[in-house]
């Protein structure tokens, strides 16, 4: 299987450059991983919601000029949640229907424009809380990890 992470921005903290690079090592054995960044839009902190619409939907375009054929699940907090078992059999699922492709897709600041959304095959929660899109990506590798180490019956802490 092959997976996708398409993401807004690129890590500027070694510690997550670090992490990122542990969790890409630990699926190598499991996976083929690409991690695909677009440029981030730069826009100052206070920005008027049509503004903002402005940012996400520039960004939108540099994430779908990069989006491959796959099952296309986006990370957005209004998405649906999952236990660490039920993603691990939603990952299991889509191998078993002959899915060999999964992009996921980790927006800015701002979250993800309406264009992207429609492409997605699945809005995925990690949480309501808000988290720092570098975080989320860390979040994403280690929850894809412990999926692998369900599906393939292997110790993992709970």
């Amino acid at each position: 299987m092959k997976i996708t992470i398409i993401c807004v921005g690129k890590i500027k903290e070694k510690f997550y450059r670090q992490a990122i690079e542990e969790y890409a090592k630990r699926l190598s054995r499991y996976i083929s991983l690409e991690i695909v960044e677009v440029a981030d839009e730069k826009a100052p902190q206070t920005l008027s919601p049509a503004e903002e619409e402005i940012v996400k939907n520039k960004e939108g375009e540099r994430i779908l000029s990069k989006l491959k054929d796959g099952y296309n699940v986006a990370l957005a907090i209004e998405g649906k949640t999952f236990a660490s078992e039920g993603f691990a059999d939603l990952i299991a699922k889509k191998s078993i229907e002959g899915i060999s492709h999964i992009n996921f897709i980790i927006g800015g600041s701002l979250g993800l424009s309406p264009e992207v959304m429609k492409r997605a095959d699945l809005s995925l929660s990690f949480s309501e809380m808000t988290f720092p899109h570098q975080l989320m990506r860390v979040i994403l590798l280690e929850q894809i990890y412990r999926s692998f180490r369900i599906i393939n019956n292997e110790p993992y802490h709970k």
